[in-house]
């Protein structure tokens, strides 16, 4: 398929973006970041990264309810969500929701 550049007359590259550097400062990071819970990453890292805007899908190794003790509660009082899933934990940032609806 061909494009004429005359197809692009009238985009505003600019305008794109702007909005993309717009949404990447308000709306979140638009990430999704694999690690290993495994207690060898503080836990501010992993509160930094939420607060930051990113999810956060961790291979838990180990006790679990340990592991996250030190982040879990930040969290969810910031208005994030966490749910264990298959042996990995998965935490999104405020207004990032997991739905689980498909698991019953």
């Amino acid at each position: 398929m061909d494009v004429a550049m005359s197809d692009f007359e009238g985009l505003d590259l600019q305008a794109v973006e702007d909005q993309m550097d717009e949404d990447r400062d308000g709306a979140g990071s638009n990430r999704v970041v694999l690690g290993v819970l495994d207690g060898s990453e503080p836990p501010e890292q992993w509160i930094n990264t939420i607060e930051n805007g990113s999810v956060l899908v961790l291979n838990v190794e180990g006790d679990l309810n340990e592991l996250a003790a030190g982040f879990a509660r930040p969290v969810r009082e910031a208005g994030g969500e966490l749910m264990h899933f298959r042996g990995f934990l998965v935490v999104t940032p405020p207004g990032v929701s997991i739905d689980s609806e498909r698991l019953d």
